[in-house]
């Protein structure tokens, strides 16, 4: 097997010491297939044994597609009529895995598929291994990071087209039904995750959701939000005064600000995760804003809006060219206001640029 992407998730086997690694739909399959498989009630298991072939039990419309991946599946197809139990037995018996060690991605595996793992494989072992997996895709190549500049493309140009239309009064729920519209129509993909548009006490809430609550003079308006291009997905975040701001507001986003700035400067290779995070918290700390800025500041980006490396106090794993991930520092006074300012790094050769280039400079909207 001579796939770049197979090779590298057969060398992640062995430096676990695993056997196999077991995939379900999801974003680690799809990078291997260029394919978006859906996560549904008739199980798709594929099996990835280092030195062979890779074999999977597919329901049988799904078969043609995976056959197009381009990779050398052995497949075990599966019609609703005779169920997938042969199938899982004829698949078990030609991978001899019977007391192996098994990796699986345990934040995605379904009971489902594992206790038919467990049924078919005598005596095996199914390990944790997500974070191993992960590996796979922590390293974005250039049609990757173009695609994700692409995606950002459209989102800032939906949040620019989306801003003169915002009115007091207007909900939360309307903004967030404009923003998806606007991205669609510039050519984005489906979205990541649901938008979220929260205005006034509200935008203290960290992953609120968009309500029927109209927004008013003076407040904030965060606006949280992405879409996706051939799978690649954005994630932007800024906060915009409905009005003029309020001091309290004006004195949070500066500090914010100053945080994002901090952050995104701080990125380069051979930087440890953990520092970019110790960085833009420092700033909020001496701030004396410290006690409301109690999250990481950011996560890995690419076919999933959460993946690997995490900006995480703990995370000592040095950047590395081709990582691409979030910056996000927020302030969140429970009751209160929330600010928010959210770039997309990539991590090159000598530094770190930022795919996102909307303003961060406060701005008023809303008259």
């Amino acid at each position: 097997m001579t796939d770049p992407r197979l090779q590298t998730l057969y060398d992640i086997a062995r430096q676990a010491d695993l056997d196999a690694i077991v995939l379900i739909p999801g974003a680690s399959l799809q990078f291997l297939t260029g394919v978006d498989f859906h996560l549904m009630e008739r199980p798709l298991v594929t099996f990835f044994v280092p030195g062979r072939d890779p074999v999977a039990v597919v329901p049988a419309l799904e078969a043609e597609r995976l056959r197009a991946s381009g990779l050398p599946f052995a497949l075990y197809p599966w019609t609703d009529a005779e169920g997938y139990h042969g199938a899982f037995e004829a698949a078990a018996r030609e991978l001899g895995l019977a007391g192996k060690r098994i990796g699986v991605e345990e934040l995605r595996m379904r009971m489902l598929e594992a206790e038919l793992i467990r049924r078919y494989i005598t005596d095996v072992q199914l390990v944790m291994a997500g974070s191993a997996i992960a590996g796979l895709r922590l390293h974005k190549d250039g049609a990757a990071i173009a695609a994700i500049r692409e995606a950002i493309a459209i989102s800032e140009a939906a949040l620019e087209a989306v801003l003169p239309q915002i009115r007091p009064g207007m909900t939360e729920r309307e903004i967030a039904g404009l923003l998806v519209v606007e991205q669609l129509r510039r050519g984005g993909g489906k979205h990541p995750f649901e938008p979220i548009v929260l205005g006034g006490p509200n935008s203290a809430l960290p992953h609120g959701e968009p309500g029927d609550r109209p927004i008013a003079e003076g407040e904030p308006l965060l606006l949280d939000f992405g879409t996706s291009v051939r799978g690649w997905v954005s994630d932007i975040t800024r906060t915009f005064s409905v009005g003029n701001p309020s001091p309290r507001l004006a004195e949070v986003y500066a500090v914010v600000q100053e945080a994002n700035a901090a952050g995104r400067a701080a990125c380069g290779p051979g930087v440890p995760a953990e520092e970019v995070d110790r960085v833009t918290h420092r700033v909020i700390e001496q701030a004396g804003f410290g006690a409301y800025f109690a999250i990481r500041t950011g996560h890995g980006l690419g076919l999933e809006v959460h993946e690997g490396p995490n900006i995480v106090a703990g995370n000592r794993h040095p950047l590395e060219p081709g990582n691409v991930f979030t910056v996000e520092p927020g302030i969140y006074i429970p009751g209160e206001v929330g600010v928010r300012i959210e770039d997309i790094m990539v991590v090159t050769e000598n530094g770190a640029e930022s795919l996102t280039a909307f303003p961060r400079d406060l701005r008023v909207i809303g008259r």
